[in-house]
């Protein structure tokens, strides 16, 4: 089976809030997980990165995310409960503009309220990089892009100007 096309910002289900998955344990929404899972692989063998993908990236309108950290994880109506107050700032990207790089604020920690695909309640503690992760894909299934929570204009960059003057440079303290 073809792996589903990743929308591209512009589209405008991108934007929308998604409704809360109420069928638990079926076929249709094993499948649907499943794609999330290839998709995410499959764009990270190409491109050589990805941690997370929500389902509205796939036209999906539903509160679903899929992350590989650590471990593979399917969270159904994630929500974020508590949050630190200390912030990391960092450069974020996203499957929907692959090419373009956002400075961002995230909260250093959180605690997510969700539940697996067989409607099961848990809580889970980020912190870090898994911390910035999850809030990125909840961002996704409440109609919010990475390019809405840049700090401001000058910190939405092209990937291959990141690679450029930033990475590898003196540059990112002075410049950026």
């Amino acid at each position: 089976m073809p792996v589903p096309e990743i929308l591209q910002l512009g589209n405008p289900i991108l934007r929308q809030k998604c409704a809360p998955v109420k069928s638990f344990g079926t076929e249709c929404l094993n499948a649907l997980v499943s794609d999330l899972r290839e998709t995410l692989y499959d764009f990270k063998e190409r491109n050589g990165f990805g941690r997370g993908i929500a389902a509205p990236q796939i036209g999906v309108t539903e509160r679903i995310i899929f992350v590989h950290a650590d471990q593979p994880l399917a969270l159904l109506n994630p929500v974020i409960t508590a949050h630190s107050r200390n912030l990391m700032t960092m450069w974020d990207d996203c499957f929907s503009f692959p090419n373009l790089l956002v400075k961002v604020k995230r909260h250093l920690s959180i605690e997510v309220r969700y539940q697996d695909v067989e409607g099961r309640k848990h809580t889970l503690r980020a912190e870090d990089g898994l911390s910035e992760l999850l809030q990125h894909e909840i961002d996704h299934v409440n109609g919010i892009l990475a390019i809405d929570r840049a700090i401001d204009s000058r910190h939405i960059i092209f990937r291959s100007e990141y690679e450029k003057w930033i990475k590898h440079s003196k540059f990112s303290a002075v410049s950026f």
